[in-house]
């Protein structure tokens, strides 16, 4: 008997489908912008023009150096404690996170260098990214922002985890990639922000050319933060790609690891959320760059890492 074919979907429609669940809108009615929405893409595309980059919040002072000095694999403990030492608020976050049940010893810890020792250098640097990237992301309110917030680092933990597994078989940084994968949505925040000042009713089923148009210039406010954040150089070079409306297949190594950690992980989050059909056929969204087999395990990781008993929300 022949195997039962799989349901398939076009890139565009689960890009478009993602932005309705960020966003809480309901399903398209059609694909070409109104008059209205002409008219706010051409007032969204004027702000976001003048959009302050820093107005987004800094990424802490100290995680340019704590990254830099985390290359370094014989880098000691009271290093690293007493350039987190500097922070406070970081200095609470390595305390809160070691204090868990995950991380719990027998006996208790006893100072923060003890904490860095126990998190590891790749934990460490988890915790400090999610520390300095999740409040960025949920900083949303208002008619889109409700819970769009949530669920950007919801995507956001996936992808980057995604990330940073596909980049280490393509040779990239493990932690460089991890950080791609966290930040590569940080202007879907803002461009939500925008969209409040000039939307502040609710709004209708907005059609799927003018959420193509938002996510855009998402990803061009995406470029500009990780630039104001001083991202490593592979990174930027990973968001210009990202913001390319062509769909280049001269990607560089972690430009690839990003695009398929965000494809990945946005489906798993829709199939979650039952936004999509969780069986969705990807074969024919998959990049040479990257073996059917590695791709699958990476699906297999995440549904791991991230099940659904503890995710799923109505």
């Amino acid at each position: 008997m022949p195997e039962p074919t799989q349901p398939v979907m076009a890139l565009a429609e689960i890009e478009d489908r993602f932005h309705r669940f960020v966003f809480s809108l309901p399903e398209r009615e059609t694909d070409e912008p109104s008059a209205f929405e002409l008219a706010t893409l051409k007032r969204l595309e004027l702000l976001s023009a003048r959009f302050d980059i820093r107005s987004l919040p800094r990424l802490p002072s100290v995680l340019p150096q704590l990254l830099r000095m985390l290359k370094n694999d014989n880098v000691a403990s009271r290093q690293l404690a007493a350039l987190v030492g500097r922070d406070p608020l970081m200095v609470g976050e390595v305390m809160r996170v070691t204090g868990s049940v995950h991380y719990r010893s027998v006996q208790p810890i006893r100072s923060l260098q003890h904490a860095i020792l126990l998190l590891g250098q790749d934990g460490l640097r988890r915790v400090l990214i999610q520390h300095s990237m999740k409040p960025i992301l949920q900083a949303n309110a208002g008619t889109f922002g409700h819970v769009a917030g949530e669920r950007l680092w919801e995507h956001a933990e996936r992808c980057a985890y995604a990330c940073a597994l596909l980049g280490r078989s393509s040779g990239c940084d493990t932690f460089e990639s991890y950080l791609a994968g966290i930040s590569c949505h940080s202007g879907t925040g803002a461009v939500i922000r925008l969209l409040n000042q000039l939307m502040p009713a609710p709004a209708a089923a907005l059609s799927s050319g003018f959420l193509a148009s938002c996510a855009r210039l998402a990803a061009e406010l995406s470029l500009q933060a990780a630039r104001y954040w001083d991202l490593p150089a592979p990174i930027i070079e990973a968001l210009k790609e990202r913001r390319s409306t062509e769909r280049s297949t001269t990607l560089s190594p972690l430009g690839a690891a990003l695009s398929m950690a965000d494809l990945l992980a946005t489906v798993q989050l829709l199939g979650e959320h039952g936004r999509i059909d969780p069986q969705l056929d990807l074969r024919h969204c998959w990049s040479d760059s990257f073996t059917p087999a590695l791709l699958s395990r990476c699906q297999r990781e995440l549904h791991h890492q991230f099940p659904l008993e503890e995710n799923a929300r109505p």
